[in-house]
């Protein structure tokens, strides 16, 4: 059902491009133009709405699955209420050490992201040591950053600044109601 529903959604595409590329060929009117704008809106939703459809199918898919896989694990315990403590215990330490496994795994992703974030640190110093060492070698390139730097600075206060007054507003709008 899914691959119908992308190949009737890519026969839709394929259609709007058509009728634009008529549209374009002809002389385009303000009622052809909103008529292609509103096909192509119309095909955004349902795009978008078959993706929602699909992540909500798959979330619910995965939800049922965990159900399954716990009411095994439920069923398999009370199976196992009759074993012998022994091979209660092996099991048990085999549970662990697949712990332990995946917890080792977690520890080496985080330790190569650590190694590659340093390496990135470490580049862009180098890279912050070589735009200093041109911008003290060449003043034209000086002035060009500090302009940069004024520029930014003078957008981030305009930035605070609006919103600070929106909060402002919202918060005296809260107050009156």
């Amino acid at each position: 059902m899914v691959i119908e529903i992308q190949s009737l959604l890519e026969k839709l595409l394929d259609i709007n491009d058509a009728m634009s590329r008529c549209a374009a060929s002809a002389a385009p009117t303000t009622s052809v133009t909103q008529k292609l704008a509103r096909h192509r809106d119309i095909l955004h939703e349902f795009t978008q709405e078959f993706r929602r459809i699909k992540g909500n199918i798959s979330s619910m898919r995965e939800q049922a699955e965990l159900l399954s896989s716990v009411r095994d694990d439920i069923s398999e315990f009370k199976a196992s209420e009759g074993m012998s403590p022994r091979m209660q215990l092996l099991r048990e330490r085999a549970a662990i050490h697949g712990n332990i496994a995946h917890i080792d795994d977690v520890i080496n992703q985080a330790q190569t992201t650590r190694a590659v974030l340093g390496s990135q640190r470490a580049l862009f110093g180098d890279v912050q040591g070589k735009v200093k060492v041109l911008s003290d070698k060449f003043p034209v390139i000086r002035g060009l950053l500090g302009s940069i730097r004024r520029r930014r600075s003078r957008d981030t206060l305009i930035l605070s600044a609006v919103i600070a007054g929106c909060t402002l507003f919202l918060i005296i709008y809260w107050l009156s109601k």
